[in-house]
């Protein structure tokens, strides 16, 4: 076996993914690739699914009179992203998000701009009432093609022992 591939029969291999809760170290940071290139029509599709009414996310004439000068990338599409970045890394075998908090947006994001992520293992505990699981708490940074800081969040994930969990069939 190696890192995201077992041999599940003689020449035969499944790519994984994921880490089970054993496998978290507290400071460990996971840069979770590719990056994704937000684009006007993301944005647009987005605010529409999420009924957000806010101008500034996709009339570009209002947006043209703000600060920013142009349509900001709506910010739960940001999180939504850089979550979904993470997963592979982080929370494929989890059994449950159990919380984000602490959300921050220092900087703008605009369409066109590449948002990258990266997660911080911040702390892990056995879980008290879940023998099988564990609590892991995290910090995602998401950064622009600059690497200026656009986004961080804390998450809290409830994952899945080695040897428990659908993972292991």
């Amino acid at each position: 076996m190696r890192d995201g591939v077992i041999e599940v029969a003689p020449g035969r291999f499944r790519e994984t993914f994921g880490r089970y809760f054993e496998d978290f170290v507290v400071g460990h940071i996971y840069e979770h690739r590719p990056g994704r290139t937000i684009t006007e029509t993301d944005n647009t599709w987005f605010t529409l699914l999420t009924m957000n009414t806010h101008p500034v996310h996709f009339d570009v004439e209002f947006a043209s009179k703000t600060e920013f000068g142009k349509p900001l990338i709506c910010s739960p599409l940001t999180v939504a992203i850089m979550t979904g970045q993470s997963v592979s890394d982080v929370s494929q075998k989890a059994v449950a998000n159990l919380g984000w908090k602490d959300i921050r947006l220092p900087a703008p994001l605009f369409a066109g701009d590449t948002l990258y992520s990266e997660t911080e293992v911040l702390e892990k505990r056995e879980s008290e009432k879940r023998h099988e699981q564990g609590i892991v708490t995290i910090r995602t940074t998401g950064k622009n093609q600059h690497g200026q800081v656009v986004c961080t969040f804390d998450r809290v994930v409830l994952v899945w022992k080695r040897g428990f969990g659908p993972a292991d069939d």
